[in-house]
Parts: C-alpha cells; structure tokens; sequence
C-alpha cells in the first residue's frame, strides 16, 4: 500500500458479495481517510481502524491524479457529513478522491433504482410487518421479500435523470446564448424549458432518496435479523 492508494476490505453483511466493500484513501503514513461507519463522517484514521482485521486490498484506475493530489483531495472534505448509500457513501467519496468521478461500482451492481413501475410506497406495507413482526423467520422472510421487490432495474432511471440534469445544464446555456444577442423572446423559451426539466429532476431526485432511505434501513434491520 502507497500513498495515495484507493483501499478495500470486505466486510460481511448478508453474505452479499461486493456490496459491503468499505472504501479510502491511504495518507502513506499508516493512516486513512474514509468515511467512518457507524459516525457517518469523513475521518483521518490508523489503518487497524479501516480494516477491523478484515485482508486490504488496492483498486486501481487506468488514469487517476497523482498520489498527493488524492490525499489532498481527501483531506478537504475531513469532516463531512452527508453519507448517503445510494448517492455518497465510502466508495463514492474514495473513487471521487482518486479519479474526479463519484461513482460507486457495488451500489450499480446490486442497489436498485426506482422505476415508474414500482412506487416505494408499495414496499412501506411489507417492510412495517418485517420490521413489527413478532415470530424471527417470518420478519426475515418479509425483509426478504421487500429487499427482492427493490431489486428492479437499475438502468431504467439513471439515465432519465442524468439527461434530466443534462437538460437543465443544456437550456441554461441556450438562454444565456439568447440573451447576447438581444432574443429575449428565445431566452425565455429556453428559461421555460430549463424549468420544466428542473421540475422533472427534482421529482426524480425525491424518489430516489425516498428508495435510498428505504433500501439501507431494510439492510440494517437484515441484518439484526441474520
């Protein structure tokens, strides 16, 4: 391990492979920047901490920033705390500090996104009985079935939304376009539009935390229950 080096350790949960990954940043002085379960928050801690026994691994990028810029990446955002699993959690924050790009790989291969098929509040009824359920088995058979019905398809949404996001950004620079050369009529055109899409975003948005939400509180109550 190196200065710099984007680390992993598997931590079992639910015997889910992959999705358990706890991700940092190694300072190259026998401490590591991640985002610190249970505190939530981006903390500077020795690797025993990190790794809780569990074997260390490395994970590399064809292109990323050079190893003192990934420190400093990561010291900048010491103390933050705004851990989501969907949308920023330790993978996020460790791939983000290593190549500029927030992005985690396990939440795309396992946590689902909501579609315009299944409303979340269809899974409040099945998650309440697990979590309020008195015999141990039949809470897990219906924490099971719930985290089964939120398994759906991942591409479906993510792309809607980024494009939503994509088209904010898009009629923004029309408008801005529009208005040096003195078309105010094609600049609020381009303003309207920019606000519809905004409105679409933010609903997407709105979903996908309420999912969000969902989803980690039925994982921990899996796992309370296993």
């Amino acid at each position: 391990m190196a200065l710099g080096d984007q680390l992993y350790v598997i931590r079992p949960f639910l015997n889910l492979s992959g999705v358990y990954e706890h991700h940092g940043i190694d300072c190259g002085d026998g401490t590591v920047v991640h985002y610190r379960k249970p505190s939530e928050v981006v903390e500077r801690t020795d690797r025993a901490t990190f790794t809780q026994d569990q074997p260390v691994y490395c994970k590399t990028y064809p292109t990323a920033f050079i190893p003192s810029v990934v420190v400093q990446r990561a010291i900048s955002r010491l103390g933050e705390q705004r851990y989501n699993l969907l949308f920023n959690n330790c993978e996020h924050f460790a791939t983000w500090c290593k190549t500029g790009v927030s992005h985690s790989q396990q939440v795309k291969d396992f946590i689902p996104w909501i579609t315009t098929t299944l409303n979340p509040e269809q899974l409040e009824t099945p998650l309440d009985r697990a979590l309020h359920g008195t015999e141990h088995q039949k809470a897990k058979a219906e924490l099971d079935r719930a985290l089964t019905q939120i398994r759906v398809v991942w591409d479906d949404l993510q792309p809607r939304y980024k494009e939503a996001i994509a088209e904010v950004k898009a009629w923004e620079a029309i408008a801005q376009q529009s208005l040096g050369r003195d078309r105010e009529d094609l600049a609020r055109a381009a303003l309207q539009r920019k606000v519809n899409y905004q409105k679409e975003s933010d609903r997407l948005e709105t979903e996908l935390q309420k999912l969000a939400t969902m989803t980690e509180t039925l994982l921990r109550n899996s796992l309370k229950l296993r």
